[in-house]
């Protein structure tokens, strides 16, 4: 069997105007994570495109996001639906591939529209994060499947609906899908430079809740227990972690409380982020916490209580997943790419399935940058070229026989 692969490349080039006219329209459906309506609405188009790959589509509800209100309440926001499209069960080869449809986007944020900043660059909301994305995974799975090679690999597609809020409700499907697959390519957006993301720091989100006691600031200032001076000594300690653990970063980002300030306030919540580079910072973390919260509950009158957790692990990489980066590095350089990859404090959902056991490329998407602001662009050209990557990829991957360096987790 030849392993000329130009006719299949060849045939992405054709694919550039539907690949760009496909990420404006998905670009223009608002998908906030939120904004279950609007997910779905993707969602469907998503459906409509891979139409063409054949496969067993399952459309998967997924648990409702869980928030800590100003209140001091759990409330719940349903979500969108996830897609799953799997090819080929019983192949040699099975191969996960996982993009997500939502977008930080709010349906009331004034960042709606699709722009032209110039003849190669796109501005609009997630046209790099990750909708173009979207299309460079589909047409590169439409090279393989026109290729002679089709048959060695079997796939499967998870389209989530909230990556940008942690996965929360889609990360028992990533974990499911990591018993039955080999290996995964995700399609976040690249470096802007092009490069990759290699190693990622874990995530832990968390919410605080104090409650003290209300009174009257001038009557009966003394009978009051100040929720809000509570909690800022806890976020001062709390902060003071910082520099503590090489790697571990902890970022208070909100705190609301209090109303009327002749009312002594009864309830303060405030959240913040940890990020950590290796698994066993994880207890160090919360070690630490659980001291802070034991000295803010000794008070008299002040209860203090930790919602949420660490969500993503740090992907740390395996012989396996250097292996893959080679190959990803080899079929960049037969197209003309130099392709390198570096550590990076941001996760997704290749920390999910890394943390699984299963090697993965989580940057494969297309070239852009300024991501989650309204400055956010895509260099439309990296569409064909990154979809030409991962069919080339995966061409070779299928013509291989030598798949022994997949064991090296």
């Amino acid at each position: 069997m030849t392993t000329d692969f130009t006719p299949w490349l060849e045939w992405l080039d054709a694919q550039y105007d539907e690949m760009l006219a496909n990420t404006i329209e998905l670009a223009e459906i608002n998908s906030g994570s939120l904004n279950a309506a609007g997910v779905n609405r993707v969602r469907e188009t998503l459906a409509r495109y891979c139409e063409a790959l054949g496969g067993e589509v399952e459309v998967i509800p997924v648990a409702p996001y869980r928030h800590l209100n100003a209140g001091g309440e759990i409330e719940e926001f349903p979500l969108g639906d996830a897609l799953r499209i799997r090819k080929r069960p019983q192949a040699p080869l099975q191969i996960f591939f996982c993009g997500h449809m939502d977008t930080v986007f709010a349906v009331d944020h004034p960042f709606q529209q699709v722009t032209w900043l110039d003849d190669e660059t796109l501005n609009g909301p997630g046209v790099a994060d990750l909708k173009g994305g979207l299309l460079v995974m589909i047409k590169a799975l439409e090279a393989l499947e026109r290729s002679p090679w089709a048959e060695q690999i079997g796939w499967e597609i998870l389209f989530n609906p909230d990556e940008e809020i942690g996965s929360p409700g889609s990360a028992p499907l990533i974990a499911d899908a990591a018993k039955r697959v080999h290996l995964g390519m995700i399609y976040e957006p690249s470096f802007p430079d092009g490069k990759l993301a290699g190693e990622r720091k874990g995530s832990g989100n968390f919410s605080v809740l104090v409650r003290g006691k209300a009174a009257h600031a001038g009557r009966e200032h003394h009978l009051g227990r100040n929720a809000i001076r509570a909690m800022c000594d806890f976020i001062a300690k709390l902060d003071d972690l910082n520099g503590q653990r090489e790697g571990v970063t902890i970022n208070p980002g909100f705190i609301e409380g209090g109303g009327a300030v002749n009312i002594v306030p009864e309830l303060c919540i405030s959240r913040f982020n940890i990020r950590l580079e290796r698994p066993e910072d994880e207890q160090w973390c919360l070690d630490h916490l659980e001291r802070l919260l034991a000295e803010i509950n000794d008070r008299d009158g002040i209860s203090i209580e930790l919602h949420g957790g660490f969500g993503r692990k740090p992907k740390v990489l395996s012989g396996a997943n250097q292996k893959l980066f080679e190959l990803a590095r080899e079929c960049g350089a037969q197209l003309g790419m130099s392709l390198q990859w570096l550590p990076t404090g941001g996760c997704c959902d290749g920390n999910n399935l890394a943390a699984a056991g299963i090697p993965n490329i989580d940057t494969l998407g297309v070239q852009g940058g300024k991501i989650h602001s309204s400055d956010e662009y895509l260099k439309v050209k990296s569409l064909t070229e990154r979809a030409k990557l991962s069919a080339l990829m995966l061409m070779k991957l299928a013509a291989s026989d030598d798949r022994r360096w997949l064991e090296e987790r």
